[in-house]
């Protein structure tokens, strides 16, 4: 779904207290210190740019052997790499935590390292061994490729913003055209396999790797499908599950997608009073109503006439990507001083540090092509352009800041590969040790991507909601009653007794 590209989609451009718990119901010894195992991994050094986005922590690296079709018993093998970043503490050491970032198409190899220059407890980091991991088809885990560039006409995860119904049918043509380039370039077999449902088997092939009976998993963004998925497929091998920033089910679909809008409506108000407050600075508007009424002038006015290349497209898709963290909002109202003065160098400048962003990203190819398999692969798309024109329009007046963009229609109507089965369905019959934590407001993962995991995992699951912006809680967020209370999960096994509320910090 996509904070800053590892956490979550990637880039939009590319890119209460007083707990009351119990003990999660599992036998008595899983709660007890456990020895590691001996591996059936051999650990070593990790590829230098791991290394490299690592530092100072110091992580090691090895390769599972995993089947490209699970389905077919003589099917060829690919290498996935994964990371570890140990336990120090024998004696505290309880088992493993697998990491995802999110995306599908995000790097998770370096994601401990992140969490620790990010303040992760001493106490998680004693409790268990990190694995991160690139799953299948990404970095180093046989990555695909679908022959994307930043210049060509799909540079982007979420279609563009369709201004009008013709938009849509232009939109369409492009859409097949991807379809098709993915479908050439597929020439070893392995973009059709490419499923959260192969990649949670891949997550227990590595927990029997490492010697582990069971795993706990910490999974961000599109992570909490995959995560939502293994608990689902191997109940009595989920030990303790985080999801934090719920899509909502075990694949991301339209209704997923359309969300997108529903997040930014709910997300932009933060900004707006914000740059309000600011507008001595900014110069954007003196209330948060004049804020929202500056944002449909610039993209409105970058419809008709783009400036050095900027418009009103790529203005909005900056905007969702930008509202993922208040950290950003300076980035974002300068971003829009700069389009409203209409200098054309200085939107040029703009304009090329955005295309320098895209192909900076993880990398850019690659990235965008794990989720065009992934999210078309796991569910079967309305293949009538009719649907798409409906939805736009229904979205445009619904959710006019962002709803004529992520109604429109995806390279997935035009698919070559039909789903190989149906998406896993969330399971609630199960151990009680799901953890769902969600912001209230959050620009790609809405609250409702919380609430309706909640529903589907029922007594499984206990609801965490947070009273703040953004993509991403534990950790990535500063709210000491949400870190609290996962961390508090995660060490002890303590479950909220029943869904909390955060307030703001």
């Amino acid at each position: 779904m996509e904070r800053r590209r590892r956490i979550g989609r990637g880039s939009a451009l590319a890119v209460v207290l007083g707990l009351s718990g119990s003990l999660i119901a599992a036998p008595a010894v899983a709660d007890a210190p456990k020895a590691p195992k001996v591996p059936q991994v051999r650990w070593g050094s990790c590829p230098e740019d791991v290394v490299a986005e690592a530092a100072p922590t110091e992580l090691q690296c090895a390769t599972v052997p995993v089947p490209v079709d699970y389905a077919d018993p003589g099917s060829p093998r690919i290498d996935l790499m994964i990371s570890r970043l140990a336990s120090t503490k024998p004696d505290k050491r309880r088992g493993t935590l697998m990491l995802n970032p999110g995306g599908p198409g995000g790097s998770g190899l370096a994601l401990s390292a992140l969490l620790v220059k990010r303040g992760l407890p001493a106490s998680v980091l004693d409790s268990y061994d990190l694995i991160g991991m690139d799953t299948r088809g990404i970095g180093h885990s046989a990555p695909v490729s679908c022959g994307f560039t930043p210049d060509g006409p799909h540079t982007a995860n979420i279609p563009p913003y369709a201004v009008d119904d013709a938009a849509v049918v232009a939109q369409a043509k492009v859409a097949e055209q991807v379809a098709g380039q993915c479908a050439s370039h597929d020439r070893d077999g392995l973009l059709r396999h490419l499923t959260t449902a192969n990649t949670a088997r891949d997550l227990d092939r590595i927990r029997a790797a490492l010697g582990e009976e069971k795993t706990s998993y910490l999974g961000y963004s599109y992570g909490t499908a995959l995560g939502a998925a293994y608990a689902s497929m191997f109940p009595e091998r989920s030990d303790r599950i985080v999801l934090d920033s719920n899509i909502g089910d075990t694949h991301l679909d339209r209704d997923g997608m359309r969300r997108y809008a529903l997040g930014m409506e709910q997300s932009f108000p933060d900004f707006a009073r914000w740059a309000a407050a600011r507008h001595d600075s900014y110069g954007l508007g003196r209330t948060p109503a004049e804020v929202r009424a500056t944002y449909f002038t610039l993209a409105e006015r970058l419809d008709r006439t783009p400036v050095a290349g900027f418009d009103g497209n790529l203005f909005r898709q900056v905007t969702f990507a930008l509202l993922f963290k208040e950290v950003q909002y300076p980035m974002l109202a300068q971003q829009w001083q700069t389009v409203a003065d209409g200098d054309d160098e200085a939107v040029h400048r703009l304009l090329s540090e955005n295309v320098a962003a895209r192909e900076a990203s993880s990398p850019f190819d690659n990235g965008l092509t794990v989720f065009a398999a992934v999210t078309c692969n796991d569910v079967q798309w309305p293949k009538d352009v009719d649907t798409y024109r409906k939805g736009v329009a229904t979205d445009r007046e619904r959710y006019p800041l962002f709803g004529a963009a992520a109604a429109n229609i995806t390279p997935c109507a035009f698919w070559p590969y039909a789903p190989a089965e149906p998406p896993v369905a969330v399971v609630d019959d199960g151990p009680r040790n799901v953890l769902l934590v969600q912001n209230l407001r959050d620009a790609p993962t809405p609250h409702d991507g919380g609430k309706m995991l909640r529903q589907k995992f029922g007594d499984r699951s206990r609801l965490v909601s947070v009273d703040d912006t953004g993509h991403g809680v534990y950790v990535l967020g500063d709210n000491p009653c949400a870190l609290n209370t996962t961390t508090r999960f995660l060490v002890e096994g303590e479950m909220p007794g029943k869904d909390i509320s955060c307030h703001a910090a």
